[in-house]
């Protein structure tokens, strides 16, 4: 037997996004942008790589200067108060590695992004879950958590609710510890948490590039906290944690917010569109601030519906969970690919 640490052996993993290897499914299940990246991130790519791809015998910058900077410029903070990763999953486990040792408690909320656990799991770290009230709030959330973290996803995922600043502000002065904000889905709503991280000293946010930016086949994320923060995550990361190829992409997509702005405007008003025709359909829809919707077929049974869509190889995310068993996660395609889901729903019935 190997001599693996005990919490490694019996930890289950985390399960993402049923993946597809063969063509002619319509994909819903992980949230991706139905639109291509930047036109600057592909010419980028290539001008990198070069005729005979020279440059990629060289490392990259390991500190993602050029990226960083462009970064802190477009958010109006000093680049030591950014820190580029290799998605925002990097950043969400080096946050537990760099504040809570084993046995030491971090929170989030439940139902949110669930990998927050299994990363808990592997430092050895307790979880402890605060649950949403019907107005969007956490719930017991005590007067003074003690914990040394505490996630809140916000756009929540699954379910798209986001939380204002003055609550998030409230929160963070009630965090004995760290309160991060998961802001892997914040460009589809109106409002951001940056301006809090100057105001307290815990508040870290963190984005992907995955979502908005169409970029989840790079791997790029990033997070604005304090420099001392920063400088932390720093010292733990992987010392060459994103390729040449990587930078130059998270480089020319941060460049051009005029094509984020106009792509994140098609997925809001697809998602609109689409919650109105679920509506009609008889589904109970949770608004949303994200690229997706959670919504509940009129008999509850998200399996059932799941399924039946499974069948026609539309694959949209259903959890087991019993606190979601009753609705179904659909990401926000194009206005054909969302019709086509209605046109289905509807037969399904």
């Amino acid at each position: 037997m190997l001599p693996l640490r005990k919490n490694i052996a019996e930890m289950a993993g985390y399960i993402p996004g049923f993946q597809p290897q063969e063509s002619g499914w319509l994909k819903l299940n992980t949230n991706e942008n139905p639109y291509p990246p930047a036109p600057g991130v592909a010419a980028s790519i290539l001008a990198e790589v070069g005729q005979d791809g020279a440059s990629l015998r060289k490392y990259p910058d390991a500190a993602s200067r050029e990226v960083r900077r462009i970064a802190a410029e477009l958010y109006g903070f000093d680049p030591s108060w950014v820190i580029t990763a290799n998605g925002s999953d990097e950043l969400l486990n080096n946050l537990i590695r760099a504040f809570a040792d084993a046995g030491e408690e971090i929170a989030y909320v439940h139902p949110s992004y669930s990998y927050y656990a299994t990363l808990a799991e592997i430092q050895g770290a307790k979880v402890r879950t605060f649950g949403l009230t019907d107005d969007f709030r956490v719930a017991d959330f005590p007067e003074k958590y003690d914990g040394k973290l505490f996630f809140l996803t916000s756009p929540n995922a699954p379910l798209g609710c986001a939380f204002d600043n003055a609550y998030i502000a409230e929160l963070a002065r009630r965090c004995a510890g760290m309160l991060v904000v998961d802001e892997a889905y914040v460009d589809f709503t109106d409002t951001n948490a940056l301006e809090l991280v100057r105001e307290h000293e815990n508040v870290v946010v963190t984005r992907t590039f995955s979502k908005s930016y169409s970029l989840a086949g790079m791997r790029l994320g990033l997070a604005v906290a304090r420099p001392e923060a920063v400088a932390a995550l720093d010292k733990i990361r992987d010392h060459y944690h994103l390729d040449r190829l990587a930078l130059v992409a998270a480089a020319a997509a941060l460049q051009d917010q005029e094509y984020l702005r106009q792509t994140v405007q098609k997925i809001c008003a697809t998602r609109e569109r689409f919650s109105s025709g679920l509506a009609q359909l008889g589904y109970r829809v949770t608004p949303s601030h994200a690229n997706y919707v959670f919504a509940s077929p009129p008999d509850g049974n998200g399996k059932r519906v799941y399924d039946s869509l499974f069948k026609r190889k539309i694959l949209v995310r259903y959890f087991s969970d019993p606190l979601l068993s009753h609705g179904l996660r659909i990401s926000i395609g194009t206005d054909a690919e969302m019709d086509a889901t209605l046109a289905a729903l509807k037969e399904i019935g």
